[in-house]
Parts: C-alpha cells; structure tokens; sequence
C-alpha cells in the first residue's frame, strides 16, 4: 500500500486491497478514505472511487515527510483532528494502538489519548455477560475492545464482532440484536469507530443462498413401511402422503404407514418422543408448540363450547347473591330501595352479596383486586391519550394468529399510537365485521396464543423460557410489544406472569429471589429439590458428585464442606436457571414492553399492574355486569320493572337457567367477551324503550332493551335475539 506501506490483504481490518496496475499504485481503502489531506473530488466512476490519481500521489508525497508516532516510519497520512495534538500514524498502526476512526461525515480520526468513550454509570452492574454475537463471555469494562449497547441496558459486545456483524449485514440490517433499535445503535457505533459499509447484506447477495431450506426430508422411516411403491414415495393428499415429525422435521412417515386419517394429525418420530418421555415433558411440549397454539381459535359463547382456560359461567357459583327468582327481583327491587334517581335521570344499579364465613376471605382478596384494575383503568386511560385518530389496519388470519399478527405489527406504516382496525382475512364478508368486535377477538386470541407458546414456560404463573431461534428472530421484543399494544389498545389482561418474572421486569433481574416453584423443567426441580432436602453432610456430597455436570453447567461446581453450605448452592442455582439463564430474552422482553410507556408506568405503580399480570381476570358475575353498565332511566315505575327484570335475568343466567352466558350478553352489547383492563370507551349504558327486541348498539355499548309485561316474555325475546345475532356472526 503506498500509504502505510504494507502488503497484508486484510478486508475487514484495512478494506479492500485495490491495485492498479496501469497507474501503478496499490492502497488499502481504509488508509484512503482516512488519509487526512485528501478529499473525493472526482465521481464516483473517477480514479479510484472518487479519489482522484493526481491527489492521491499528492497526499504520498505529503505523508512521506511525517514520521509515524508508533512505528517511527515515514508515510505517516493520518493526523488526530484533536485541538493541538501532532500525532500522526499509519492505519494499520493506528488499529493497533487502538486509534479511533470514525467513517461517516468528515472521516474524522482520534489518536488513544482524545478518543471518544462511552459513559458508564456507576450504579451499572460489574462482572460479565454474554455477547449476543458470539456468545462468548465479556467483561462490563470501560475498555476499547468492549462496546455497551445505547438502548439496552444490559447489552454488552466484543468490538471484533460488532465489526465483524456490520460488515455483513450493512447499513440496512446492522442493528442491535437485543431490541432491533437501528438509528440510535448506528450512530453510536459509528461515533466509536465500527465501520457500517454501504451495501445490502452479504446473505442477500449471495446467489442460491437458501435453496438448500426448499429442500424437505421426503423418506419413510417407521420400521414396516406399507407403501408397495417405496419408502421415497410421496403422493400429496393421499394416504402415501409424506408427514415430517413435528420437532425434528427429519423423520418422516407415510400417513397409512402410522394409521393416520389425516394430514393435519401431528406425528413425532421415536428418537424424539423418547426424549421428551425420559424428561417428563412429552405432552407439555404438546401443548406449549408453536404450530399447536396458532390453532387455537374461537371466542367463549353459546354457540360453540369454550376452551378448558375459560370455562362458561357455573352454575350455583359460590358468591351467589339475594336475586334467585323474577319473583324476589320485584320484592327486593323497589324504586325506594335499590333505585336511585337523581336529578339527571341516569340510575345505577347494585347489589348486595350475601356471603357466608366460609368465603369472606376470598370476598375480600376480589374485592381488593378490583380496586387495583380500577387502578389501572385510569392509568392505561392516560397512555392512551398517546393514539391518534390515524388509523392501521391489520390483516389478520385467526387460523395462523401468531403469524399474520407478527407481519402486522412489523409492517413498516404500523405504529403503536396510530388507532388499530382489525380485518379477519378467512372473514367471508369483511363489510359486515364489526371493527371493534374484530380487535377485542383478535387481541384474545393472540394473548392465549402468547400463554401457550414456547416464549413461556410453566404450569400457572409463567417465566421467560430460553428458545435460541426466538432470541435470533427477537420474537421476546415482539411478544412485550404485543401485550403493551393490547393493555392500551383495549385487549384482555395477560394474567399469567409469575411473581418472579414480574419482579424481574419492575424491579430488575439482580433484586429478585426466585423460588423452586419457578423452575420448570421437571429433572433440574428434582435435581434441586434433592440438594436442598438433603439432611446430612454425607448425603449431600454423594449427591453433588452425581450432578457434576450440571453443576459445571450452572457455574456452580465448588467444594462443600458443611450441610448448611446447601442453603448458598441452592440459591444460586435458582437464580443461574430461573434469572441469569434467560437475560438475553428478559432484556428483549423489556424492550418490548416499554412501547407506549407501559413498562415505566409498571415500575411507578407496580402493585396495581401485578393485579392484572399475575392474576387471572376476574370471572364474569352479576355484580361485575350491574357495575359495568349504567341504566338510563326516569322516574316511570314500568321501566322500574323491567330493571327488576333485567337484574332477575341476569340470576339466571349466572345460575345456568339460561342458554346464554353472561360472556355471551357482553359480546352482544359491546363485541368482547371480556372486560378490558381499560375498560370500555364509551362505557356501557342501557335504555328501556318500547321495542320489539333487545338492540345491542356496539358503537356506543348501548343495550336497548324492550318493555314487556312479564318476566318470561322479557327472558324469552332476551335469548332468542341473543342466540340469532351471535349465530348469524359465527356464521
């Protein structure tokens, strides 16, 4: 090179080696384009890349009379832009003494004394993490070979691989790989020196780089193969069609071969269905894939049965109330006890629970988690004010949810403070679907999708679980993305967070203690409970020896030399599988859920959000619907009446008298089966006119209900308008 004057061709560290033979000359491009007296002032097709031929010969000419100040030699072209400081160097020289250069704008160059350096807060954990490029260990120091993501808190990487990573992915795939941030991640890389060339990927350039994933493992390999044709032949939509294992993808099996009536039918080869029954996990993974959940589909009503996590309404529920009849509704309900009718004309009807002993304390604890989500309500009302009237729209197939909601949310014009509308594409008519019905469905079915899923681990209260291909495909921001969107936007409280992941997510990963109830694997449970209930010295050491590598494995392998040295051990292997294993997808996580400013309002008011993240909502009762819903009405003693009638309709139907559900009167009202942890907007109201049949006015959550003389004509037209209407939708 005849700026540096070395011979190395070295792409990544120097830039490509350009030789021309007829102006004999041969430069590095880094040396050139960080040359501190020369300047692109051709086009791009001139000299070399701009540079032109006389101007580099003129900038040789100048270097060749400075010395380098670290190998001493001449040729020295780059200078330090420092105020006062002389220092010049070669390139190469300077990458060695750990100079800055920064190639964007002026192409600015820093010697190791005035480069530019990040700061650290001194209340930011010491020790070490994994990089997330290489996954090796890296030490959280203010050194120049570690770099500190600028939006992610707890993301640290080796600079090698931060270059490494930008020049394979260029401008327009090089980001962070914790939270997918790219404008304030490139500008900070930019700023300490990683060079981000211009130029798409380098996956997408090259030619038939993923022909080899269009190839599908096509071969039966069940021990007695019925096909006369072969173990290689496939005939789709046939019973010789060719099913692949559903965990592995490389195994398969013709459907006659394994008894199979059905394509849709999930088959798992031996090798893995043994894994899975050794660790006790065979029909829990079952029901936590991907492909399993993403059927889940269908909303809880008359109509259809309800899935086993949202059961109808049972009969004789044990905070039943004073309404048991029509016929005790107008004795109990008389305009001078329970009706209140204020100046304005707009009544609200409550009840009075009769509880026994037995159930006070758990009267309570409802009563105090009510409290809470109104808690919640009111700050999820004030995050809102953050969505604008501009509306997007999203496609949505109910039959591959997680999917088309994943291309939904990351299509480029969606934005979390525009209005979102819902279209469900297996719709067969979409002008008839109801918009707001169509998003409190579609944000049901992607939060128990969400709880079902391979992100999640556990029985009841869930944990973050450590799937590599979701970290590589940032699904864990995407997942907390979806459920801020969903708490702001009016979707279902998610309910299924245990209190460590919580804890974790409010107030970080190191205050938290986990317990051994948050471990979900069934064989590192048992592995610890042994450890922990160990009751001698002798017993506890033989079975330390037994674990060594899992010891090994979890950092925890050291002597132990008294029984009461378990209690440490235990600790730290709660927090290694529950904590520290998982960092990389809580962090993401976090990321994810600080859209709209849900996490921060989390970490302010952390007992009322824990009301609507670890528990589940509240079934749905009499005295939840009388609350919702506020009765317009004036001082007519009929319309007095029908509000008995209602109320005593509502017994029934929490009593099972009825063939409808409470759930099911809500989503005819409001087109959502449940309440969100929002609330309604505008809220529920009812009015009594002189109709024929009930109205359920969605765009304002307005019941219309019709004055009749009895009871049984009200419930009669009640659940026959009900059960049409709802029918003719699922239809």
């Amino acid at each position: 090179c005849v700026l540096c004057g070395r011979t190395d061709d070295c792409p990544e560290k120097y830039g490509e080696k350009r030789i021309y033979v007829e102006y004999n000359l041969t430069v590095h491009y880094y040396c050139l384009l960080m040359s501190s007296g020369i300047w692109q002032r051709g086009g791009e097709d001139e000299g070399v890349d701009g540079f032109l031929i006389t101007d580099i010969r003129k900038e040789v000419n100048r270097a060749a009379k400075l010395k380098c100040n670290i190998c001493k030699k001449k040729g020295a072209s780059i200078g330090c832009v420092a105020p006062k400081c002389k220092r010049s160097y070669h390139f190469p020289c300077g990458l060695q003494r750990e100079c800055i250069f920064q190639f964007m704008e002026d192409f600015r160059s820093y010697c190791w004394d005035h480069r530019p350096v990040q700061e650290f807060v001194d209340e930011e954990p010491r020790g070490a993490s994994q990089c997330t490029i290489c996954l090796d260990l890296v030490e959280h120091l203010p050194v120049y070979t570690v770099l500190k993501s600028p939006c992610c808190k707890n993301a640290w990487f080796h600079r090698e691989c931060l270059q490494y990573q930008a020049l394979s992915a260029g401008i327009f795939f090089f980001r962070c790989t914790v939270c997918n941030n790219k404008d304030k991640f490139q500008k900070e890389m930019l700023r300490m020196g990683i060079h981000i060339p211009e130029r798409d990927a380098s996956w997408e350039l090259e030619e038939n780089a993923y022909q080899d994933l269009l190839h599908c493992y096509q071969h039966c390999d069940v021990k007695r193969c019925l096909c006369k044709k072969g173990r290689d032949y496939n005939q789709p939509d046939s019973k010789w069609e060719i099913k692949r294992c559903q965990y592995c993808g490389s195994r398969g099996t013709h459907l006659a071969c394994s008894s199979m009536k059905s394509r849709e039918q999930n088959w798992e080869c031996m090798e893995c269905r043994s894994i899975f029954a050794k660790s006790g996990k065979y029909s829990k993974r079952k029901k936590r894939s991907l492909a399993t959940s993403e059927k889940t589909n269908g909303t809880p009503c008359l109509l259809e049965e309800p899935p086993a996590k949202s059961p109808r309404q049972s009969p004789g529920s044990p905070r039943s109330f004073l309404l048991q009849s029509p016929k005790m509704m107008c004795q109990n309900l008389s305009p001078c006890s329970h009706l209140e009718l204020p100046a304005s004309n707009r009544v609200t009807m409550s009840l009075s629970p009769v509880m026994s002993s037995r159930n006070w304390s758990l009267s309570l604890r409802h009563k105090h988690l009510r409290e809470k989500r109104r808690e919640v309500c009111n700050i999820l009302k004030e995050l809102k004010a953050q969505v604008k009237t501009k509306t997007t729209r999203l496609n949505i197939n109910a039959e591959n949810i997680w999917s088309s909601a994943l291309k939904g949310f990351r299509q480029r014009i969606f934005s979390p403070t525009n209005t979102i509308e819902v279209n469900f594409s297996n719709c067969k008519s979409r002008s008839k679907t109801n918009t707001s019905a169509s998003k409190h469905h579609f944000f049901q079915l992607l939060m128990l999708h969400l709880q079902n899923s391979s992100l999640f681990e556990g029985s009841f209260g869930k944990n973050l679980s450590l799937d590599f291909q979701a970290v590589k495909e940032n699904l864990y921001f995407e997942a907390g993305k979806m459920i801020a969107v969903s708490l702001v936007h009016g979707g279902p409280s998610p309910g299924f967070f245990s209190k460590t992941l919580f804890n974790c997510l409010v107030y970080g990963p190191e205050n938290v203690k986990p317990a051994l109830e948050d471990v979900a694997d069934v064989d590192v449970a048992q592995t610890i409970k042994m450890i922990k209930y160990a009751d001698n010295l002798s017993s506890l050491q033989s079975t330390l020896q037994d674990c060594g590598e899992f010891l090994a494995a979890a950092g925890c392998l050291r002597p132990v030399k008294a029984l009461c040295d378990k209690n440490v051990l235990v600790n730290d292997l709660l927090i290694y599988h529950v904590i520290k294993r998982i960092n990389l997808p809580l962090e993401s996580f976090r990321q994810g859920l600080k859209t709209l400013g849900v996490l921060d309002k989390m970490q302010m008011h952390p007992d009322v959000f824990s009301s609507i993240l670890c528990h589940k909502p509240e079934k749905l009762s009499v005295e939840t619907v009388c609350d919702l819903f506020t009765i317009h009405s004036s001082s007519d003693v009929k319309k007095v009446e029908d509000a008995d009638f209602w109320m005593g309709y509502l017994q029934d139907v929490q009593n099972g008298e009825s063939v409808v559900t409470l759930e099911d009167i809500l989503l005819f009202v409001t087109g959502s089966c449940y309440v969100p942890s929002i609330g309604f907007d505008p809220e529920p109201t009812i009015k009594f006119l002189h109709i024929r049949y009930p109205i359920g006015n969605r765009l304002l959550n307005c019941l219309e209900l019709p004055i009749t003389k009895t009871y049984q004509q009200f419930k009669n037209i009640m659940e026959l308008t009900i059960r049409k209407t709802l029918r003719v939708e699922r239809e």
